[in-house]
């Protein structure tokens, strides 16, 4: 309700702004007082009209005040200081609407986002870094569909690069048991559980292999070709191996209740010719450009994002690029770099390509969702991806170069919209703390061990498996729950264990802004205290409690469809009574801060930001936990307070729970 209330508010100063000044104000500020006993709302807009109208900014917030008239929600506007406004709802009208669950239905942009993440290379197990990328993609996906957008969920497999080369030069020339290894060996081992572990160890050996012997090296340039080509014994065995790894992917990313709809590959990019088709429109449109001298010589290249063009050159051309500014999309042996495949994957996104790829279903989830994967030919019915308005890529922010190439080549082809529509949510690395490093049992040299971080290295094997870092939490929660709860059996204490440990997985990788590096500890991540997930899960177990200590159902208080909703229950007049003054001030706090949750939600989405949504969740709890201790439900003698006080725990419990869904957080029955 508070985003709706604001709305009103700056849509009706909007309008007075025009009838008395025959100003246009586009963007209007909302702030919030630093005192919940000076409003809900403050508004500075006096001091930014004072220099066009020419008067004193409290005069002109006097006659905003005076003019504005009457807003429904709303109670009373107040000149503050030298010109602010002070704007006060009506406390009574929102808690009861509030209770009611009701809302004004939202606008909702037209057309389907399309949201990219975890995208880990199908040569070894998941890590710790990867689950930051998934947890941010998978979280910004639940607010998008919170907000009512249709969304679909891929996770791009380069299956044909480097890194799945490499492993595969490992088990043909270097195996684990020494070596050669067959295709049926491979398949006996790709069948065994935790193959990604296996390539893990292997993928950290091959790279010592080419350190040891640069000729090693070779071996990676002719199985990359083989792969890349297809249709051969080297081509099928990395396609065996990289199907095995990305199963266990799903597997681990299923843990945390992390789904896909739609698996492109960049095998399919290479074999359905996408990149053919880019590569024409690229060159017609001017874009790239053939370099006939220099360093890049024989190679198609493009301005490189964020350089300039010359101010004298009258077309696309004309315009020469300095060889510092020059991004190799082509090679001069003819391969196409990474980049030059993503521009084609891109058309193909927006609907730009006139391509599309074969499908077949690849995996199933427990609750019956379909994952499919593309594929040359594939089957006939299958859903619709692709053709969508808008794209978010979460790829962290060392990838900025190549996701900002992929923009201006889309501008360039002429689709500014689109490129406009394309936002690369970045985020920061996942490293690990010396202490963390020492307890892995890695060999730290003396400046190691002084630095803040130390970044993870999938070629040394340095890190944290993402199936290791769970069952580490999980056996941790466990032995919580076993001590606290013996009275439950050992499959609900696994599952109050599990749900804990997401809990405090998901809300540690959430709680950082996506610009701060996130130097992980064991220590840290374990913790159940504090500004941690199991913190706001206990608020909202304690609050249940309530309910059913005193044989209450909360929904019975809140909701418009829980046999009579809370506003007939609470009359208007009681919510007056109980939230008026200083007395009601610190009970009023709690029912704004529920009343946030959707314009958290956006504010969350404008920012792709989620690292809010955990600090409400947070603010939540520490409110409610206050508001519990201070006041004994129960054991309140007066009827009409006490049904007000459980309104209040059963509102707070219901938006807790929406937070923490959105932040992928279930709530075990008890802690």
């Amino acid at each position: 309700m508070y985003r709706y209330l604001e709305r009103r508010l700056v849509d009706h100063l909007r309008e007075f702004l025009r009838r008395a000044y025959g100003l246009e104000i586009a963007n209007i500020v909302v702030e919030q007082p630093p005192k919940i006993e000076f409003g809900e709302y403050a508004l500075p807009i006096a001091f930014e009209l004072a220099r066009k109208l020419r008067k004193a900014p409290r005069k002109i917030a006097e006659e905003i005040v005076a003019g504005v008239g009457v807003i429904s929600g709303f109670e009373k506007f107040e000149v503050a200081g030298g010109g602010y406004i002070n704007v006060r709802v009506s406390r009574a009208e929102l808690a009861a609407e509030l209770a009611a669950d009701r809302s004004p239905a939202a606008d909702v942009p037209a057309g389907k986002v399309l949201v990219e993440h975890s995208s880990i290379n199908p040569n070894k197990a998941a890590h710790i870094g990867h689950l930051r990328n998934a947890i941010l993609g998978d979280t910004f996906v639940r607010l998008l569909r919170f907000a009512g957008r249709e969304v679909d969920v891929q996770n791009y497999v380069d299956n044909t690069g480097v890194q799945v080369a490499d492993v595969v030069v490992g088990f043909l020339h270097m195996s684990p048991n020494g070596g050669k290894k067959s295709r049926p060996e491979i398949e006996a081992l790709a069948a065994a559980p935790r193959f990604d572990y296996v390539c893990w160890d292997l993928y950290a050996r091959v790279s010592q292999w080419y350190e040891e012997d640069k000729a090693n090296q070779q071996a990676r340039a002719q199985t990359l070709h083989a792969i890349e080509e297809g249709n051969n014994e080297t081509a099928a065995i990395a396609d065996l191996i990289s199907v095995a790894v990305l199963r266990r992917h799903l597997e681990t990313m299923d843990r945390l209740d992390i789904e896909y709809d739609f698996l492109p590959r960049e095998s399919e990019i290479l074999h359905l010719h996408f990149w053919d088709a880019a590569f024409t429109k690229l060159k017609e449109s001017g874009v790239l450009t053939y370099e006939a001298e220099g360093k890049n010589k024989g190679c198609w290249i493009m301005r490189r994002a964020g350089t300039a063009k010359s101010e004298t050159a009258e077309s696309a051309e004309d315009a020469e690029i300095k060889e510092e500014d020059q991004k190799v999309i082509v090679r001069s042996n003819g391969t196409v770099g990474y980049v030059g495949k993503d521009i084609a994957y891109h058309m193909w996104k927006f609907g730009l390509l006139g391509r599309d790829f074969g499908y077949r279903k690849f995996y199933r989830y427990p609750n019956a969702h379909e994952c499919w994967i593309s594929t040359t030919d594939g089957e006939r019915d299958h859903p619709h991806f692709g053709d969508v308005a808008e794209i978010y890529n979460v790829i962290d922010t060392r990838q900025a170069e190549a996701q900002n190439t992929v923009i201006e080549a889309l501008r360039g082809l002429g689709h500014g919209e689109a490129a406009d529509r394309y936002t690369h949510f970045s985020y920061e690395i996942v490293a690990l703390t010396p202490r963390c490093a020492a307890e892995l049992g890695y060999t730290l040299s003396e400046e190691d061990q002084g630095r803040s971080w130390i970044e993870v290295s999938g070629r040394k094997g340095f890190g944290v498996k993402a199936d290791d870092l769970l069952d580490a939490l999980i056996g941790a929660a466990a032995k919580e729950v076993d001590t606290r709860h013996p009275e439950l059996s050992a499959p609900e204490r696994s599952t109050v264990a599990t749900q804990i440990a997401i809990g405090a997985l998901r809300y540690f990788m959430l709680k950082f802004t996506k610009p701060s590096v996130i130097a992980f500890d064991f220590k840290d991540a374990l913790s159940f205290e504090g500004d941690t997930g199991p913190y706001a899960q206990y608020a909202v177990v304690r609050a249940s409690n309530i309910f059913r200590k005193g044989g209450f159902d909360p929904e019975a208080f809140c909701g418009r469809d829980a046999g009579g909703d809370a506003a007939s229950r609470v009359s208007t007049e009681d919510f007056a009574r109980h939230l008026a003054g200083e007395s009601g001030n610190d009970i009023w706090g709690l029912w704004l801060a529920a009343a946030k949750t959707s314009h958290i939600v956006s504010q969350c989405i404008a920012t792709t930001e989620p690292a809010y949504l955990a600090k409400h969740a947070f603010q939540l709890a520490q409110l409610f936990n206050t508001f519990y201790h201070r006041y004994p439900i129960l054991t309140e003698a007066d009827e009409g307070r006490k049904r007000f006080l459980l309104a209040t725990a059963a509102v707070v419990r219901r938006e807790l729970i929406r937070v923490l869904e959105a932040m992928g957080i279930t709530v075990p029955p008890v802690m």
